[in-house]
């Protein structure tokens, strides 16, 4: 008897809200579960900061790791470390060094997003939650849920260090510097709307501007401007 009577006290409740809810103009909500992964990071693209490491071997039979974040927003892609032995000490240094050359645009990010390379420690996420920034690691094995890392290095190995010989640290970090100056600041994107991460202040008409051409990386990779 006691069951059936709380059964019915709560229709009758579930009843009363829905009424109200009705009356106030507020429809039922259209999902009861959160977003996926990809409606997440494309709504929180502006607040979020992606990170990862990847590898480069020399002609000396060494290798070197490169460790880059990337603004999901904006796609620029920030070097902050070159070194053939990347401890978790060393990885956190660089963390410290990137928040200081963000300054106040670090003010703006809510989230970092990494893998669970062991690399990342305990210190290195306490830089981030110290600034106010959460930490979300990646699910095991999953490097498609850092698609935006991913996709940066399937995009400057084939278009850079796939096709140079490097030598050592300060070799790569050469290359790499001025890389980074042409895919920041001239290569296009075409999620941007074929514009790049860190665009040029001045557009330049192609239609009525003689174009100049000016070779990166000893000609690897060509860059057009407004010839003066």
């Amino acid at each position: 008897m006691q069951g059936e009577l709380a059964r019915l006290g709560y229709q009758i409740a579930a009843s009363t809200i829905w009424k109200i809810l009705h009356q106030a103009g507020i429809d039922p909500a259209p999902r009861r579960t959160g977003p996926t992964w990809q409606q997440f990071l494309t709504a929180q693209a502006h607040t979020i900061l992606a990170c990862d490491c990847f590898t480069v071997d020399t002609v000396l039979l060494k290798r070197i790791y490169v460790l880059f974040f990337i603004e999901l927003a904006t796609r620029q892609v920030h070097i902050v470390g070159v070194t053939t032995h990347p401890t978790g000490a060393w990885v956190t240094q660089q963390a410290r060094n990137l928040l200081m050359s963000l300054e106040q645009r670090a003010h703006g990010l809510r989230f970092l997003l990494r893998d669970r390379d062991n690399k990342f420690t305990a210190a290195f996420d306490t830089v981030f939650t110290a600034a106010g920034i959460d930490v979300l690691r990646t699910p095991p094995q999953a490097p498609r849920a850092n698609a935006y890392s991913e996709r940066w290095v399937g995009t400057v190995r084939p278009e850079c260090t796939d096709r140079m010989l490097i030598v050592g640290e300060r070799h790569l970090t050469t290359v790499l510097t001025e890389y980074i100056e042409h895919y920041n600041g001239h290569r296009p994107h075409r999620s941007l709307g074929q514009r790049p991460p860190n665009p040029p202040p001045q557009v330049v008409d192609l239609t009525a501007a003689r174009v100049q051409r000016r070779p990166i990386l000893g000609g690897l990779i060509n860059e057009y401007s407004q010839a003066a």
